[in-house]
Order: structure tokens, then sequence, then C-alpha cells
């Protein structure tokens, strides 16, 4: 026996029984069977789903054309699944089976539901392609809607449009992070099913100018440094991520700057309560709804919300300096870079990495790989915040307009420190595996900004069995 809601039914046909004999007695005194296939969501191990067949027999065809009769009216009134697909490939990205994979996995689940290829955008590919598509996005909704995405305060359109993901990446960070694996199956079945997950972007900006948007990780000094070294060695395939950051651990630079941020008052977690974003989330839930409240204020003409709190200011020398909007989990990273990090509060995870010692930095890298708890050191500092501005110590004046206007806003700028002893005096940002040059930027998190074709990582539960 099985129980399937009818949301994960995929698709239900009538089934030829001509000249098949079922095992049991019971269907062999049958003159006539009738039979139907109903084609479902059937979960694995590890969040897998697995395209599973269930063939129901009766001796009576009127009943069953009755039963697929109410099967099918039932799945026309589930609004919620795509019907027109566009679909992007990228063939030559990650392990280069992009296509291979599509063909394979994905195109028939497609063509049994009934899905063809004209409007709801998939892509195939890893993380870098996702961005692509996130960019063209995000840059019609605002153009379309007369919004200016060079503004750094700007409040930027939602797209009505859903992205789907077919993981064939070398890291596949956001499939991980919002369904729980990377397997391009379970990904196929979330679309065709019309699962929906609201997600957080982040907007990186310089002097008024929009760079790049943020959906993972944005990274400076390690992984910055990583993202920049590999670039140089891509004939190398994936081993290129291996040897530069096996480089850059050993080359060991820190950077010195200035980071400055806000709070995000408005969540009801922290990045070390050890809660996990998870399908249904009450955290994303109850953020979304006080950041619409602190808006309804603002638009009746109270003062702004970020005007009103108060900003802090980190100085120092760091070797890392990361801002997840998820937990960045992948293979090699089961838990992520912020276990605790949400899809859709409106925040994303500062974590700041002092100057330290070797010895002590690759503990806190291996924390990654295991349960312990990353932020247990004295050198490691972790806030929830919706915005926050870094300056490098080197950054000139006259290119550096953030620092000006930081002096401004927070009266002083950390100067106390002595001259960085590293070569190297400014690093590169990793944002979302693509460089950005610029060590002084503005960032800010726009909550639930796009929606993919994902419902979050559900808990942990037995698989199905069928008899």
């Amino acid at each position: 026996a099985c129980s399937v809601p009818v949301s994960e039914i995929i698709a239900v046909e009538e089934t030829d029984v001509q000249g098949k004999h079922h095992s049991s007695g019971k269907w062999q005194k049958m003159e006539k069977p009738y039979a139907f296939t109903v084609h479902c969501v059937k979960r694995a191990r590890r969040h897998r789903w697995k395209w599973a067949q269930v063939t129901f027999w009766c001796p009576e065809e009127q009943l069953c054309h009755l039963w697929l009769q109410t099967l099918q009216e039932m799945l026309e009134k589930l609004t919620s699944r795509p019907k027109h697909l566009l679909v992007f490939i990228n063939p030559f990205g990650g392990k280069g089976q992009g296509k291979r994979i599509y063909e394979r996995k994905v195109a028939p689940l497609f063509t049994l539901a009934s899905i063809t290829t004209d409007i709801i955008i998939v892509c195939v590919g890893g993380d870098g392609m996702f961005s692509e598509v996130l960019h063209g996005l995000i840059g019609r909704t605002q153009r379309s809607a007369g919004v200016d995405q060079n503004h750094p305060r700007a409040v930027l359109v939602p797209s009505s449009l859903r992205i789907g993901i077919i993981p064939a990446g070398s890291t596949d960070c956001v499939c991980y992070s919002t369904v729980g694996t990377s397997d391009a199956e379970t990904s196929a079945l979330h679309i065709v099913v019309g699962d929906s997950l609201a997600m957080d972007v982040s907007s990186v900006h310089r002097n008024s100018t929009l760079l790049r948007y943020s959906v993972s990780l944005l990274g400076y000094g390690f992984y910055g440094d990583i993202i920049k070294d590999s670039e140089k060695k891509r004939w190398l395939g994936l081993a290129r991520y291996d040897f530069s950051g096996l480089k850059t651990f050993l080359s060991h630079h820190c950077y010195e700057g200035t980071v400055s941020f806000l709070p995000a008052q408005h969540t009801v977690g922290s990045p070390r309560d050890g809660k996990p974003c998870r399908a249904g989330c009450f955290v994303c839930r109850q953020s979304r709804q006080q950041l619409e409240d602190e808006q309804k204020k603002a638009l009746y003409g109270l003062e702004a919300a970020e005007d009103v709190e108060e900003w802090q200011v980190v100085c120092g020398k760091f070797l890392a300096i990361n801002a997840t909007n998820m937990s960045c989990a992948c293979r090699r990273s089961p838990r992520g870079l912020s276990p605790a990090a949400h899809l859709g509060d409106g925040s994303s995870d500062l974590i700041l990495i002092r100057k330290c010692s070797r010895f002590n930095f690759l503990r806190f890298l291996i924390r990654h790989t295991n349960q312990q708890d990353q932020f247990d050191f004295t050198f490691v500092e972790v806030y929830r915040v919706k915005k926050f501005q870094f300056t490098s110590k080197h950054v000139e004046d006259e290119d550096s307009d953030l620092k000006d206007g930081g002096k401004k806003r927070f009266g002083h700028i950390c100067s106390s420190h002595p001259s960085c002893c590293c070569a190297v005096s400014s690093s590169s940002w990793n944002c979302d595996g693509e460089v950005l040059h610029s060590p002084a930027i503005e960032v800010r998190v726009h909550c639930q900004l796009v929606r993919l074709f994902a419902r979050g990582i559900e808990e942990t539960v037995k698989p199905d069995s069928h008899s």
C-alpha cells in the first residue's frame, strides 16, 4: 500500500493490459481486466526524489475510466504547475554533461507531464549558469517596472516567473541549499509538481553603480583569492579549485579594512541558534511579515528603519569576509558556511575571520565538513545583517565615495591599526563564483526577490515503501 498527495502526482494514464498477465491468481480470473497507472513522487534517502509508477487494476471499464477522469480533473486544478518551459543548457560548464543529463533524466519527465518548452525558465548547469539567468530575469523585471538598478536604495520588484534549476555543475550550491541534494531527477520532479520557494537576493553596488547580484556567497580574502587564481587555471578542470585553495591557504594573506553593517532587527533567529532553514520555514515567514510592517511604516511617512537603527563598525585585519544568503551547503560541506542561514528572511549572515595562525584557520576550515560549530573561535565573528559596506584600507580616497559617506555617517573610520604586514594590499570578491575587483562595495539584501521551483529542504523521513 502507498499514500501519495495529489500535488505529488506527475500524471495518470490508461494502461494497455493486452498480453500482460498479473501474477496474482485473482487477476487471472478476470476475463477483461482494465488498469491505469499513476506516475508519482517517491522519496528516497538523502532528500532525493524518484519517479515511481503504481498500476491499479479493476474488472470494469467504466470504473477505470471514472478514476482516470477524476484524477485528471484534480491535476488540472493544480494551477501552480508549469505549462510551458524555456530551457537554457550550459554544455561546457561544470562537468560538461548538461545536455546529456537533460536528455536522459529530465526530458522524459517533462514529456510525461505534458510540459512544452516556451515560457517558464529552466537552466541546466551549475551555479554560474543560474546566476546568468537570474541577472537576466531581475534586470528585465526592473526595466519593465521603471526601477533604476544602479540606485543602492532602490526597492526592487519581484518577478512573477519562477526559475527551475537542473544541477549539472561542479558545486551546485543553490540546489543543495534549496532542495537538499544535487540530484537532477529530484530537481526535475520539483519543477513538474510546481513547487515554489521565495529566495533573498543581495545587490552589490559601488559609487551608485550596480556591480552584480548575489544569492549564495559573497566572499573577500580567502574565497576571493581562490576564485581569482582558479580563473587563470581553467585548463586544469575541476582540479583548479583544489590547487588554488591549497595555494591560497599556504599564502595566508590577510587584508585590512572597515566593515560597516546594519543588523537585521526584523529577523526572529540568529546565525548560531542551530535552527536550519527547512520547508515551510517559520523564521522566513515571520521575518517577511515583520519586514513588510517596517516598509508600511516608511510608506506612511515615518522614518525608514535603516535611518533609525544604529549601524555598527568593525575594523581590523581579516583573512576572510563572507556574506551568505543561504547555508551554501554542497557535497564537500553538507552543513555549509552558515548552517542556520535562511533562504527568505531578508537578511545575510556576515562572517568575519580575523587574522590568526595557519593552524587555527585550518581548524576553522575543517569544521565546515563536520558537525562542530565553526563559529566557536575567538577570531571568528558572525552577524545577521540586512545591509553592509566594506572599504579596504588601501583604497584611494578619490575612488572611495563609500568611505567618505561612512565618515559622515559613523563619525569615524578606524585608524588605530598599523599598516598590514602582508605583501598584497587588497583582495577580490567572490560573487557566486564570479570575480569582482572592487575592494569597496555596498551590499543590500532584497527579501524574497526571486522564486525557484523548490520547496526547501524537507525534514528527514523514512523512504516510502510500495507493496
